[in-house]
């Protein structure tokens, strides 16, 4: 049986455990997705950018 103190930090650890699973998952289906198309979208408008000002010469 647990006493008090093992008990407190078998809680702590899997709060700990289960909050940063769940932050990985979090990165991994939102923001990193966001990161990578916010990417290709500004490099899009850059080269449309780019190519409309080559075509105004």
């Amino acid at each position: 049986m647990l006493d008090f103190s093992q008990f407190s930090g078998l809680i702590l650890f899997m709060f700990i455990f289960t909050a940063g699973f769940w932050l990985l998952i979090f990165l991994l289906t939102f923001v990193v997705p966001y990161w990578i198309g916010g990417t290709i979208w500004e490099n899009f408008i850059l080269k449309k950018e780019a190519r409309e000002a080559a075509e105004g010469k």
